[in-house]
Parts: structure tokens; C-alpha cells; sequence
């Protein structure tokens, strides 16, 4: 293929993808389905496990994306509403034990150059039980949303709890999932998602 071609077929090829967006937002198909292709990598990935672990780590994997979903909205709204109250230098104000614990995990992270992904927002260095410790030295940022300090720390503990089982790949019992799935639907009704 001349140089000539291969550059009217890719920009064939961008042309299309361009517009294959505005069909895909109609909700009309195009192209192969990416839901079955990932489906087929995960399938290929897990092959050479037995049944009974693949099965287990596919349920704990829907508990997974509740958890990260779950403590990265945390964080969010804590910094809104922080931000809201205090200004840009919100994160200034947080405890110190918390904020010297969250800046030395950050400079760990930014050293480990090779490590890629998100580095700036010092609340993704804070553990998980450090947001409630977050939330109740802020108080009067959110006790117009969160009912009680006792309320909160209850159900941060709970969930701290299932999410180190999960994060240590511990299979947690069916039993588990439901009261996370109510600790987590709490949260979601209180804070208004």
C-alpha cells in the first residue's frame, strides 16, 4: 500500500470513528459489541483458574467497583463541601496526623515515577478510615447532611471492615454483601445520590 493510500484509509478510518460516535450516543450499534470483547478477556484471563475461584472473584469483583465507587464519591464530597467552607486551602486544615500521613503516601507515590495514575488529590492518599476522622473534625461542614457523628462512625467502621476483606482478596459471605449493600444505599440516600 503507497504512502497515498494509507492516508486516505486512516482518515477514512478517523472520518468514521467521528461519526460512529454521534450513531453510538443515538444508541444505534456499531461495529463489534466492546461488551462481549471484554467479557471474552476477562474470560481468557481467568482460564487457567479453577471454576470455584473464578466464580468467587467475579462475585467479589461487583463488591469491588461498589467500594471504589463508594469511597472515591466520599472523597469527592468531602473536598466539595471542605472547599465550599474554607477555600482552596481546604486541605491545609485537614488533622495533621491525617494530612502527615496522606503527604508522606503522596511523596511515596510521585518517587515511584513508573507507578502511573492519579497523584494530586491528597484525599485518595488518606486511608478509608481516615475520611469519617476527616468528616467529624469538619463537623459543622456536614452535620446539615449527615444525621449524627455516632451514625456516621458506625457505618464507616462496618464498611472499613468488608472493604480491607475485599482489598486483602478475602471472600466475604453472602451475608456481608447485603449489609454492605444497606450501609453503602444509607450513605447514598442521606448524602442525596
Amino acid at each position: 500500500m503507497t504512502k497515498d493510500k494509507l492516508r486516505a484509509f486512516l482518515f477514512r478510518g478517523l472520518l468514521f470513528e467521528s461519526e460512529a460516535g454521534a450513531f453510538q450516543s443515538a444508541g444505534i450499534q456499531i461495529g463489534a459489541s466492546s461488551t462481549a470483547s471484554e467479557e471474552s478477556l476477562l474470560a481468557q484471563s481467568l482460564a487457567p483458574f479453577g471454576i470455584q475461584r473464578r466464580n468467587a472473584a467475579l462475585e467479589m469483583s461487583r463488591l469491588y467497583a461498589l467500594l471504589y465507587c463508594f469511597e472515591n464519591e466520599i472523597r469527592e464530597f468531602i473536598r466539595e463541601r471542605l472547599e465550599e467552607s474554607q477555600g482552596v486551602g481546604w486541605a491545609e486544615k485537614l488533622p495533621a496526623r491525617i494530612l502527615q500521613h496522606a503527604e508522606s503516601r503522596k511523596n511515596t507515590a510521585l518517587k515511584d515515577s513508573w507507578l502511573e495514575g492519579e497523584k494530586t488529590n491528597i484525599l485518595g492518599f488518606a486511608d478509608f478510615g481516615q475520611l469519617g476522622q476527616i468528616i467529624i473534625a469538619n463537623w459543622d461542614c456536614f452535620k446539615d447532611v449527615i444525621p449524627s457523628q455516632h451514625w456516621l462512625s458506625q457505618r464507616m467502621d462496618e464498611i472499613e471492615k468488608s472493604r480491607n476483606f475485599i482489598a486483602h482478596n478475602r471472600l466475604l459471605l453472602p451475608s456481608e454483601f447485603a449489609r454492605l449493600y444497606m450501609y453503602i444505599s444509607d450513605w447514598n440516600r442521606v448524602i442525596g445520590l
